[in-house]
């Protein structure tokens, strides 16, 4: 007969092999149920991925708010994907789900840089030379008048750059600037009107703020309007009928603004894209980070009078595109100023006159009709004095608009907005 503990053993052995058993099924029920969670993860992201290369196409998507899109022909591999433009750029929305699982990306879309075409310096020929001093420095290909360059003697500074003048290859420029991209601008002139949906401006939230996932805030202002001390966030669109006054305690992020004039004041820091009819003023010592871009478009048709104004004041770090477009060319020239030592990263399109003050720098690329250089006692045409500008200097990852003509056809990321 068999001594009781022996049975006690039995047991505790039973016990031990039933624990490992139902350790290993817990164990392939957890593996499984991992490996199905990384599976679906991948596949979300895989799709979510093949959503973001399908915007990015080169063939035209058209703008629509959200589409639904069935990959590989597969409802179970879906996306829902939107575009809208977004000022000189574009904005595009990817998701990607499965049951209840959701991969989500927002990004600003630009495109590359026309190599074969990307000039440091385009001046017009009206039969003028340029005419250079100080330590003026030009870095990359140019096109200037058949006139040439030379060097001169302007308040008290004789020329002491490079005797070669540039630093590239030297072509000759035509009798107008290479035309704007028409698609691009009727979306800019349409915007100024499309206010039907607008809703009053929030005064005294500190933060508004609106995803790209939902469709767009349009806000309004009445009157003379201040915006301080306050932070406005993504997809938001400002309308003002009459001047918006931006102060320096005001945040404003990949936002955009349509008014009839615009003034930024001092030590303002943000990044935005500003439109106006009238006139657009910056305030000394502001900060704007990439991408922004302000653009002065005058409305078609308009009566001749009071010029547009652009003014950027001195000390001022600009990153992006700078540019003026009329149609009709203006009885009273408009001039695009820039302040002392104010750097530019970027590009500067203007169909009209450039004013620079003494030592701008230039980092990407300037395209106008004419220059013009103020002293306290003199004015000079097509002037340029300590002024740097360099195509080199530019970051070989630099994204551009369409709407201006060096522009390559692959269309990239610019910017990751929003993911989860």
């Amino acid at each position: 007969m068999l001594k009781a503990s022996s049975l006690y053993i039995v047991i505790i052995i039973s016990f031990i092999i039933a624990l490992i058993c139902s350790s290993l099924i817990a164990a392939a029920y957890f593996y499984r149920l991992n490996y199905q969670k990384k599976f679906r993860s991948d596949k979300l992201q895989n799709n979510l991925e093949s959503g973001i290369n399908l915007l990015l196409s080169e063939s035209e998507t058209p703008y629509r708010e959200t589409e639904k899109v069935n990959l590989f022909n597969n409802d179970a591999d879906s996306v829902i994907t939107g575009k809208l433009p977004w000022g000189v750029f574009d904005i595009g929305t990817v998701r990607a789900f499965i049951q209840q699982d959701t991969l989500q990306k927002s990004f600003m879309i630009a495109k590359n840089i026309d190599s074969a075409n990307w000039m440091a310096l385009y001046l017009i020929d009206e039969d003028r030379p340029l005419s250079v001093s100080g330590q003026t420095l030009i870095r990359g290909n140019v096109r200037i008048p058949k006139a040439g360059i030379r060097a001169a003697y302007v308040d008290g500074k004789a020329y002491k750059g490079d005797p070669k003048f540039v630093d590239g290859h030297i072509y000759n420029s035509e009798r107008e600037i290479p035309a704007f991209g028409k698609q691009r601008l009727e979306q800019l002139n349409n915007a100024f009107s499309d206010t039907s949906r607008s809703s009053p401006f929030p005064i005294g939230d500190s933060l508004v703020k609106n995803s790209f996932f939902k469709p767009t805030l349009l806000l309004k202002t009445d009157g003379k309007s201040v915006i301080k001390n306050m932070e406005i966030k993504d997809n938001i669109v400002l309308y003002a009928d009459t001047t918006l006054y931006i102060d320096s305690t005001a945040r404003l992020d990949h936002i955009m603004i349509f008014a009839r004039s615009v003034v930024f004041g001092q030590g303002f820091k943000g990044n935005c894209q500003v439109f106006a009819r009238d006139s657009v003023v910056v305030g000394k010592g502001s900060v704007f980070t990439y991408p922004s871009c302000i653009g002065l478009l005058p409305e078609p048709g308009r009566k001749t009078g009071i010029s547009p104004k652009l003014s950027i004041g001195e000390a001022t770090r600009f990153e992006g595109i700078v540019f003026y477009y009329e149609k009709e060319k203006p009885t009273i020239p408009t001039i695009i100023s820039f302040g002392k030592k104010d750097k530019i990263t970027g590009q500067i399109y203007v169909q009209g006159t450039v004013s620079l003050k003494d030592s701008v720098e230039i980092s990407g690329s300037i395209t106008c009709q004419k220059f013009l250089y103020q002293s306290n006692s003199s004015s000079y045409e097509n002037f340029l004095i300590n002024t740097r500008i360099s195509a080199k200097a530019l970051s070989p990852y630099y994204l551009t608009s369409d709407l201006l003509p060096v522009t390559g056809r692959k269309k990239k990321i610019l910017l990751w907005l929003e993911r989860n």
